[in-house]
């Protein structure tokens, strides 16, 4: 199946070619552990692990690499704020990402490199860039010459003479050129280590090209991230990876469009931020993912009364679905996995578009007409039951979502088919007995 993708860094759509056959390596910039996240981190989180899973799907062999950075200057005042050490905080807010990422229905990156780990590549890589006069020691700091790069912008669009006109020139900088950005930081605040150039700790935009070229040893599929990292961060990390090795790190670059609250953008001055946790904890993560899914990865999520209930309502005509299949063919004594998904090709020819969620998930429904449809013929057509049940569990599993159906035993079975035989017979008075034991043991 031809995949095709839109790169950033072209701004077109491309045929997705990897650099190995059969395989995709891709890299996803991660959090700053320093707060629970916010609904807004797991834009990214959703997109990228429905990516990799419809890889995996069509067969590929996936790397998925996603960071967390777990020393910066925000840690080191939430560590002071909290009377903890930095590595007590990163380590509990790491820990409550997993439990989010997890609730939402998404699987743990193959790696999870964390920067402190990195930090003697780190050292060697900035070393390097000073070597090759891509960088220069001021009083301890490392800064990175950004007019070295001739295309520098060549993702974000914005020109150095750009860059250049709406710069501040700052009083007594160290910096050769404003646009100039940190390799090292010297500070003797927090945790630092030592380096060539004396105690301190690594500018943020080095930490992901070190991690990439460590753990992938060159040129990956792709690199993907929230449209905020765009510019600088992206930007930066292409800069460096152009002086050190002369490439753009990724063939293709990828970016998910914001989320809003309410049509407007989230954002601490606005008071709207909302935490992933709570979001979940009141509409479970289904729900959660669904109204990140139902919009394309590439245009800005809202989130509002009507998208939530939109998802909700969804859910609930999946699950029932899916529900009453299951059970249909456990009294039939079927295999729940005995089936083919003989319609799951529209499903995956619009996630072969770029990646259309919204445009699956409608395929989601279309399915779902047809179970539903098959399920009410007196003359059930096993096969067609079997097959359409396949498909959705594809389907979801594509989509990272979690339906659940109540597997049958053997009285469960009897009870089951009794009831059903009573409500042929008009026996309401005994369908309607059975019922209340069907639905205390959670199968109606």
């Amino acid at each position: 199946m031809e995949i095709k993708l839109y790169n950033s860094l072209t701004n077109k759509i491309e045929v997705f070619k990897p650099l190995k056959e059969g395989e995709v390596s891709m890299y996803v910039c991660g959090p700053t552990v320093y707060n629970y996240p916010h609904i807004g981190n797991m834009r990214p989180v959703v997109t990228f692990d429905t990516l990799r899973r419809f890889f995996e799907y069509l067969g590929y062999k996936v790397t998925y690499v996603s960071n967390f950075t777990d020393v910066d200057d925000k840690i080191i005042n939430e560590s002071k704020k909290q009377g903890k050490s930095e590595k007590e905080l990163t380590t509990y807010f790491i820990s409550e990402f997993q439990k989010t990422i997890h609730a939402l229905g998404s699987l743990d990156p193959n790696i999870t490199p964390k920067v402190t780990e990195y930090i003697d590549s780190i050292i060697n890589y900035i070393d390097n860039l000073v070597k090759l006069d891509a960088a220069y020691v001021v009083d301890g700091d490392v800064y990175f010459r950004v007019p070295r790069i001739r295309d520098y912008g060549c993702l974000s669009g914005i020109s150095i003479e750009d860059l250049n006109v709406g710069a501040r020139i700052e009083e007594n900088s160290k910096k050769e050129s404003p646009l100039d950005f940190a390799l090292w930081k010297k500070t003797d605040e927090g945790i630092n280590w030592d380096s060539p150039w004396g105690k301190g700790r690594p500018g943020w935009h080095t930490e992901c090209c070190v991690m990439i070229d460590t753990i992938f040893k060159g040129m990956i599929d792709i690199h993907g991230g929230g449209y905020d990292l765009k510019f600088p961060h992206h930007e930066n990390e292409i800069a460096q990876a152009e002086a050190t090795h002369h490439n753009k790190i990724a063939r293709i670059w990828m970016h998910n469009a914001f989320i809003n609250i309410n049509n407007e953008k989230m954002s601490k001055s606005l008071g709207n931020v909302i935490y992933a946790k709570d979001m979940i904890k009141e509409y479970g993560g289904n729900v959660t993912r669904l109204v990140i899914l139902n919009t394309h990865y590439r245009m800005p999520v809202n989130f509002t009364d009507e998208t939530i209930n939109e998802a909700i309502q969804e859910i609930n005509k999946i699950q029932m679905a899916v529900k009453q299949a299951s059970l249909k063919l456990q009294s039939l004594n079927l295999d729940l996995n005995g089936g083919e998904p003989t319609n799951i090709n529209p499903f995956l020819e619009a996630l072969s578009n770029d990646l259309n969620t919204s445009n699956a998930i409608t395929e989601v429904f279309n399915v779902i007409k047809e179970l539903n449809m098959c399920l009410r013929n007196r003359e059930i057509d096993v096969k067609t039951l079997q097959n359409l049940f396949k498909t959705l569990q594809d389907m979801f599993s594509i989509l990272g979502l979690e339906i659940p159906f109540v597997i049958l035993n053997d009285e469960d079975k009897k009870l089951y088919q009794d009831y059903l035989n009573y409500k042929t017979n008009k026996d309401f008075e005994n369908s309607d007995k059975l019922r209340v034991v069907l639905m205390e043991k959670g199968i109606l």
